[in-house]
Formats: C-alpha cells, structure tokens, sequence
C-alpha cells in the first residue's frame, strides 16, 4: 500500500456522546470495524477500520458530551505549525490547538474563512 500523499483527504473523525450507537450503525451499513485506541490520556477512540483497508482510515472521538456532534476530515500536511500559519494568512481561525498523541502524530482543527471545519495532521518524521 502506497502512503496518503501529502494534501490529501486521508483521515476522518465522528465525535458523538454515544460512540457505541455510532460504531453499530457505521458497522452495520458498510462493515466497518472498530478497534480501541489510547494514544491520547483519557481520550476514548475508536479506530476504525473499512473493508479491505489494511489499518484505520478514521475514527470514532467520544467526547462525552463536550461538544455537538460532528463529522470531520483531516488533509495530510508536511508540517502542521506551517500549514496553521498559511490557513490563517487565508482567514482560517484555529478551533483546536495542535496537540501530538503518544504514537507521535501531530493534529489541529481549524475553520476556513468561510466557517467551514476540518483538520490537519502529520505523522511522525521516522514514519513520514
């Protein structure tokens, strides 16, 4: 399997309060499966994993109530900080400050100008 390039669409993320309810249905319809992860203290995530794909292509945040419910996709970037910085220069405002989880992922969310929300990520140098 060829790595996502940089600039593509190639992560997706559902946050919902009721993650089990969200695995069941997203199962059922296209036969995804889930798989817990804890890369991040005290975040519960659900990796999930499509059909035929050979890991996860997104997840399932449990966000226990802290925010709406929401959909998201995340575009593959070199450098997250620098990605911020020219979002912003185009009228982007950051939602969610860069955080790096324990396998050495970095991600933000951000709103384009025209309030429309989504995410960047990039791996870690050695598995870039």
């Amino acid at each position: 399997m060829n790595a996502p390039a940089i600039g593509s669409v190639s992560w997706f993320e559902i946050g919902s309060d009721k993650p089990e309810d969200v695995k069941k249905f997203f199962g059922e319809l296209f036969g995804w499966q889930f798989k817990l992860n804890t890369d991040l203290p005290g975040v519960d995530y659900h990796a999930a994993i499509t059909p035929g794909a050979p890991g996860p292509g997104g997840g399932i945040f449990d966000h226990a109530g802290r925010f709406e419910d929401y959909a998201i996709f995340y575009v593959l970037v070199e450098d997250v900080p620098a990605t911020i910085e020219k979002a912003e220069s185009l009228g982007a405002e950051v939602t969610m400050e860069p955080v790096v989880d324990a396998a050495g992922v970095s991600f933000a969310r951000l709103r384009d100008a025209g309030g429309h929300h989504f995410g960047v990520y990039s791996m870690p140098q050695a598995a870039a």
